[in-house]
């Protein structure tokens, strides 16, 4: 298929486009390469994609709808998988217009492009964040009651309602992807692993906040790609799928395997709890299973071990 992957240029976007292009798709990277985090590392990820000649990149922003008009004139795409957005609990806390810009009316513009060319799917990438602090554990795509504590798990909501719309008006094929906290190798530098680990290396204090009993879902990118790839095939109007782990870890478990794998103690910070942040994470991933025939194969100590060697090689 010829399929446009926005966000392409970042850390899953760079691992689900090189599967792509792997398996004989035409890929069509967008991406505006913003400083988030260092342009130069997205560059260096796209660099591995550019041995193939099916692979292409267009520098382009989501908002600036002429210029995505251009570029779906130039691609036609069969299939869209729309990860473009701005990320992070926090920074959405201190720039939420920014964060509205971007995830919302961003979104709709790959919406609207999708709807004009036919688009026969459309793939988006959601978060678990939208499902706040529910007390409802695991956490599952029957859970209509979500109550978003940031201003980014709101926009991601909002993205989601948005692909509903254009899949009951226009007959939109659409999969909406909760994930479940990413990680491995060349992961964002301003995620808690990356940011962590390289902390833990240097012998400088790691910020603790709270009392270690957080909890996160953490899914390996393989896992993540493999779920992504079953959806492009899944022949549904519209659903909404988790995926996860279902294998939450507490902050402390997660410095432990850190400590572990890198070889070094952690010198620990202790900080109060930060506003924003969820206390767990889980994923019900029965539906993702039965649908997409989903199955996370990676252990934490197995994924952080890869994680750790890619870091040292960077």
């Amino acid at each position: 298929m010829r399929i446009v992957v926005t966000g392409g240029a970042g850390f899953i976007g760079s691992h689900l486009s090189r599967r792509l292009v792997d398996e004989g798709h035409r890929v069509a990277v967008v991406d505006n390469l913003d400083d988030y985090y260092a342009p130069a590392l997205k560059r260096a990820d796209l660099r591995q994609l550019a041995d193939s000649t099916l692979f292409s990149f267009q520098e382009a922003d989501i908002c600036d709808s002429s210029r995505i008009e251009q570029v779906f004139t130039a691609e036609q795409p069969e299939a869209v998988i729309h990860l473009a957005a701005r990320v992070g609990v926090r920074p959405s806390l201190e720039r939420p217009l920014d964060y509205e810009e971007t995830n919302v009316r961003g979104t709709m513009i790959i919406l609207e492009a999708a709807r004009r060319w036919g688009v026969g799917k459309f793939l988006f990438a959601s978060s678990s964040s939208v499902y706040g602090n529910t007390r409802r554990v695991p956490f599952t795509e029957e859970d209509h009651q979500m109550l978003p504590i940031s201003p980014y798990a709101a926009t991601k909501i909002a993205g989601e309602k948005m692909c509903y719309a254009y899949s009951h008006l226009y007959a939109l094929p659409v999969i909406c992807l909760r994930l479940f906290t990413v990680y491995g190798p060349r992961q964002r530098p301003d995620l808690a692993i990356h940011k962590f680990a390289k902390l833990i290396d240097a012998g400088r204090a790691v910020p603790f906040y709270g009392d270690g009993n957080t909890a996160r879902d953490y899914t390996y990118i393989d896992d993540i790609v493999e779920g992504f790839h079953a959806a492009l095939r899944l022949d549904e109007r519209y659903e909404v799928i988790n995926l996860g782990n279902s294998h939450p870890v507490r902050l402390t478990e997660l410095i432990s395997v850190l400590e572990e794998k890198l070889g070094k103690q952690a010198i620990l910070e202790r900080l109060p709890p930060q506003p924003g942040g969820v206390n767990m994470t889980c994923a019900d991933i029965s539906k993702a299973a039965r649908l997409l025939g989903y199955s996370p194969r990676t252990s934490l100590p197995e994924g952080i071990g890869k994680f750790v060697e890619c870091l040292r090689q960077r």
